[in-house]
């Protein structure tokens, strides 16, 4: 019995020690399905302003905090001079549009005076061929033939300068039509600038941060309000340089937060730097605050807006297949 016991314990001293010999030769692969990441909710912002226009800022009926839908009318700036070069332009157009009716006009008649040449142009000829005839038959003088050529050459003059009056009413209509074109254009232009002098909201979002007030004067470009999109907000993380091989972009993680600890939700990695920097120094220890670390992103989608930026959050990165942790060692 003590022989059975003896053999028994050393053939369970020779199997842990082969374990343990293999573990110090050999990487065992490592199956890690999780990694988890710490970090902040943000929203994606957009600074809204004013473009290509400059007045004074006449309605801000926002302030900061509130919540505002997609067309929503962030500002208004002082339009009076914008409405006042679309009527200056909408008379442009008129005056074009009536100079295109008198074209018309003209090149209706100048038709006409030519359809009239033609029937005169054909009795000269007929009237100078007899009048031909009969001076070589001798029976008219050469006074009356020569009338009847005049007056042939008359028409032909008069026809040629009338289809010279309809090609130059063909090129006025030319002209007024480009013309038209060219008020048109400008007019839609003072409409579009006179539309710049209200700013809406590009999305639907609250209202971060208003950076004028009533009464100032507002250059192109200048930033009226920040607007951040709740529906869609992103977990800014950070991961070890040793975890850096086992993420990769568009890969599912879920995040938790302490407000709602029953509720999950679900992103993806939607960026991860390429350059390493410091541990963000909101890490208490020096220890860790020197150490370097890859920020990343994770998309969430945030539809009843409960996820709120600077809210402090958790992720779950789904890492999937086991994850070889290095070549054997021999």
């Amino acid at each position: 019995m003590k022989k059975r016991i003896i053999v028994l314990v050393v053939v369970l001293i020779l199997g842990v020690g082969a374990w343990t010999g293999y573990s110090l030769f050999f990487n065992d692969i490592v199956v890690t399905d999780n990694l988890l990441v710490s970090g902040n909710i943000e929203a994606h912002e957009s600074v809204v302003s004013f473009k290509a226009v400059q007045s004074r800022v006449v309605e801000l009926p926002f302030d900061e905090g509130q919540w505002v839908t997609a067309g929503t009318l962030l500002a208004r700036l002082d339009d009076s001079d914008y409405r006042q070069q679309v009527a200056i332009n909408e008379a442009a157009l008129q005056v074009q549009e009536q100079q295109l009716n008198s074209a018309m006009q003209k090149l209706e008649a100048a038709r006409s005076t030519v359809v009239n040449d033609n029937a005169d142009l054909d009795q000269k000829k007929i009237d100078y061929a007899r009048y031909q005839k009969l001076w070589v038959q001798k029976i008219i003088s050469g006074d009356q033939r020569d009338h009847t050529d005049t007056a042939l050459k008359q028409s032909t003059a008069a026809m040629q300068r009338d289809l010279a009056m309809e090609r130059s009413a063909q090129q006025d209509i030319a002209v007024a039509k480009a013309n038209i074109r060219n008020a048109s254009e400008n007019l839609q232009l003072a409409k579009i600038m006179l539309g710049y002098t209200t700013l809406r909201a590009p999305f639907s979002g609250v209202i971060l941060t208003r950076q004028t007030e009533l009464g100032e004067v507002m250059q192109p470009g200048t930033p009226v309000v920040t607007l951040a999109d709740l529906d869609h907000v992103w977990l800014r993380a950070y991961v070890a340089e040793t975890d850096l091989g086992r993420i990769r972009w568009g890969q599912a993680a879920t995040v938790h937060t302490d407000t709602y600890p029953d509720k999950a939700y679900p992103g993806q990695i939607s960026f991860i730097s390429s350059e390493a920097e410091f541990t963000p120094k909101s890490v208490e220890t020096h220890k860790e605050r020197v150490t370097l670390v890859y920020r990343i992103k994770i998309d969430v989608e945030n539809p009843r807006h409960e996820l709120k930026p600077g809210m402090p959050a958790d992720a779950t990165i789904h890492l999937g297949a086991p994850v070889q942790s290095g070549n054997s060692r021999g």
